[in-house]
C-alpha cells in the first residue's frame, strides 16, 4: 500500500490518500500522521476505506507528514559519507533532530536561505514510525515501521559547521522534502535493505549506493533511539546519506537557483525539486 498526504485547497485544507494506479483514495483523515496516530487497526482501515478520488498527476502533494512529533536523523552513516567527512567510524550512532518547519513536499521547492549559499544535498531512506515504541529490541523493532519515504536532508553548510552541533545547519525552513509516499513495507525488502539509492542534481548522478551498506540499519537505528525516547506513530527518521555530497567535493559544490533535485529510492518513489533563493 501506498499513502500520501494530499493539499486538497479546501476548508479540510490536506487529507491522506491511497494510491490506487493513477488515482488517490482520499481518506477521512488530515493527513497521514492523524491516520496512524488513529489506532493499530490503521492498516485494515486505510486499505478498505472509500471516499473521493483524485488524478495522481495534478496532486499537490504535502509532506507524508507535516507534522511528525519527533524528526530525528542520523549523520555518517554510511561509510562513503564517512570517508569523504574525514570522520572516524562511529561506535554508536550519530543523532540530531529537525523541526517541521523545514520540511516540504515530494515536488515543493526547496529554498536556499539569504545568509547562506552553501546548500548541499543528502538523499536518504526514510522511515514513518507506526506503532509506539519504547525500548525494543531490534529483533522487535521493524514491527513498530508504518512504512518507508524518500528523504533529501538538504544542509546549509556553512552554519552546520559553526559548532559542533549538527542542528542550526539541519532545519532551516523549507528545505527537507520527503515524500511522495509512504510505502508499507510488505512491498519492499525485509528493513527496506538492498535499495538503490541516488541524488541527480540537473541530470548529473552526485550520489548512489545502497541501502544493504548502512552502518546502522533501520532495525538497529529503532531499538537505539527508542532506548532514549518513546517512537510515536507518525515519527520521522532520516537514515543518513551515502557518499557524494557536495561539501566532500574538491572544490566544494553547492546547490544553485534554479537547479533541480532529484532523489530516488529503489521501489518507493523520487523527489524531484527546484531550488530557490529567499531573500530578506
Amino acid at each position: 500500500m501506498r499513502l500520501s498526504t494530499v493539499r486538497l485547497y479546501d476548508e479540510r485544507g490536506t487529507a491522506a490518500a491511497r494510491q490506487e494506479g493513477d488515482e488517490l483514495v482520499v481518506l477521512p483523515y488530515s493527513d497521514i500522521g492523524e491516520l496512524l496516530s488513529s489506532g493499530d487497526d490503521w492498516p485494515e482501515r486505510a486499505a478498505a476505506e472509500d471516499g473521493d478520488r483524485i488524478s495522481l498527476s495534478t496532486t499537490s502533494l504535502a509532506p507524508v507528514v507535516p507534522h511528525p512529533n519527533k524528526i530525528v536523523c542520523l549523520g555518517l552513516n554510511y561509510a562513503t559519507h564517512i570517508k569523504e567527512m574525514g570522520r572516524a567510524t562511529p561506535a554508536h550512532p550519530t543523532l540530531f533532530a529537525k523541526y517541521d518547519g523545514s520540511l516540504v513536499g515530494a515536488y515543493d521547492d526547496v529554498h536556499i536561505p539569504p545568509v547562506s549559499d552553501d546548500l548541499d544535498w543528502e538523499a536518504e531512506l526514510g522511515v514513518v514510525i507506526g506503532h509506539r515504541a519504547r525500548h525494543v529490541s531490534p529483533d522487535q523493532a521493524l514491527s513498530h515501521v508504518a512504512g518507508y519515504t524518500v528523504l533529501n536532508d538538504v544542509t546549509v553548510r556553512d552554519w552546520q559547521h559553526r559548532t559542533r552541533e549538527f542542528l542550526s545547519g539541519k532545519t532551516f525552513e523549507a528545505t527537507t522534502p520527503v515524500g511522495p509516499s509512504l510505502v508499507t513495507p510488505d512491498e519492499l525488502p525485509r528493513g527496506a535493505s538492498g535499495l538503490t539509492i541516488s541524488c541527480l542534481v540537473d541530470g548529473t548522478t552526485m550520489q548512489k549506493s545502497n541501502t544493504a551498506d548502512l552502518l546502522f540499519d533501520v532495525a538497529a537505528i529503532i531499538a537505539y533511539v527508542s532506548t532514549i525516547i518513546t517512537l510515536l506513530p507518525g515519527d520521522l527518521i532520516a537514515t543518513g546519506t551515502p557518499g557524494g555530497v557536495g561539501a566532500g567535493r574538491d572544490p566544494k559544490v553547492f546547490l544553485q537557483p534554479g537547479q533541480e533535485l532529484v532523489t530516488v529510492v529503489e521501489g518507493i518513489g523520487e523527489l524531484r525539486n527546484t531550488v530557490v533563493k529567499d531573500r530578506l
